[in-house]
């Protein structure tokens, strides 16, 4: 009862900010112990900003947990015969060539049984019903190499990786940390579901939860930076100088909004194939987007996919509801930069396996 409380950092190695949280149980209780940013200057590489991000956090922990994402990572969502879990791993090698473009011995994969059967739910959105005798099993891959460099990179710091993560499921891990509630069904008995997205610097992470299980993830190559791009384009701004106005487009908002228009657009337009296919396949709604992610910081880009998708829409704060230790953490630069550290929080999460 008096050894030491368990603590973990979450490291979100962005392509343009490196964020950290650090999560610590007290009893089952997770508290937010630490917190840091640290933005990749233009010539910078990220080994410096995740220096620069743990001298300014002064974290308690050295166990740290990060993520990848990307062209490197495949997720599928795979309909297999009821088996153990041993069984599973074992009969999923067999399959892999089916569903992943690398080869086998290039990289590290593991699977999960969910506890939705394929195509459960409400068939009137185009699913078909399961036999019974089948269940979904999430396949999650990513190459050796992708991999190996994280660790590398954590280690040089002096660091020790405990587990990597993909960004698509710690997103969903923060949205349970944070205590959400549970998708229910409507009166009629159709299945509701959120879709979380998490719209970050170069990619938009989309993950479909259902009754507190995911049930359908995507990544798309779009994010923050083509906002940025756009805005330095119309207004012939430097890219530092049209991030600077994105994020505090007072003055400038019917030119930022005007700018950032088309690649709102395209985004939208590949969210809702997203959300039209989960809906047509696993007979779920879904009602309502919760957003997070950099990208999120221009004025109007809630309510322009509101609008765009005709779903309820709303910027998602992962922390609130989580206890937070002001004696070691800047209360309000962390609530500042919050709708930002869903991946950070979600890959700390992992303190409560620990």
């Amino acid at each position: 009862m008096f050894g030491r409380k368990k603590c973990v950092v979450g490291l979100d190695l962005g392509s343009s900010v490196v964020k950290a949280v650090e999560v610590t149980l007290d009893g089952p209780e997770p508290v937010i112990t630490g917190f840091a940013r640290a933005e990749i200057p233009q010539g910078g590489n990220v080994q410096e900003a995740v220096a620069a991000c743990l001298q300014q956090g002064k974290f308690k922990s050295k166990k740290v947990v990060v993520s990848v994402s990307g062209q490197n990572v495949v997720v599928r969502y795979v309909p297999m015969p009821k088996m153990s879990d041993n069984e599973l791993k074992q009969a999923i090698r067999f399959e892999t060539d089916k569903y992943l473009p690398f080869d086998l011995d290039q990289v590290v994969l593991d699977v999960q049984a969910l506890t939705r059967a394929p195509g459960s739910g409400n068939t009137e959105g185009g699913a078909k019903p399961s036999n019974g005798d089948q269940v979904t099993v999430l396949l999650a891959a990513c190459k050796t190499q992708s991999i190996d460099e994280r660790v590398q990179l954590i280690q040089s710091q002096g660091l020790t990786p405990v587990a990597i993560d993909l960004d698509l499921f710690a997103i969903a891990n923060a949205w349970e940390l944070c205590g959400a509630p549970p998708t229910e069904d409507d009166e009629g008995g159709a299945t509701r579901a959120i879709a979380l997205v998490d719209v970050g610097a170069t990619r938009t992470s989309i993950n479909v939860v259902v009754r507190g299980e995911t049930c359908f993830s995507r990544e798309i190559n779009m994010g923050g930076q083509e906002m940025t791009a756009a805005v330095a384009r119309r207004l012939g701004l430097e890219p530092y100088e049209a991030e600077a106005m994105k994020r505090n487009a007072e003055t400038h908002e019917l030119e930022v909004n005007t700018a950032i228009g088309p690649v709102l657009e395209d985004l939208v337009s590949d969210l809702m194939l997203s959300l039209d296919y989960v809906e047509n396949h696993e007979g779920v709604t879904v009602e309502q987007i919760m957003l997070s992610g950099g990208g999120i910081l221009a004025p109007g880009v809630s309510n322009y996919i509101e609008q765009g998708t005709g779903r309820t829409t709303r910027i998602w704060n992962p922390i609130e509801g989580l206890r937070v230790d002001s004696d070691r953490v800047n209360v309000e630069e962390l609530e500042a930069w919050a709708s930002t550290l869903v991946v950070a929080l979600g890959l700390a999460s992992r303190v409560r396996s620990e």
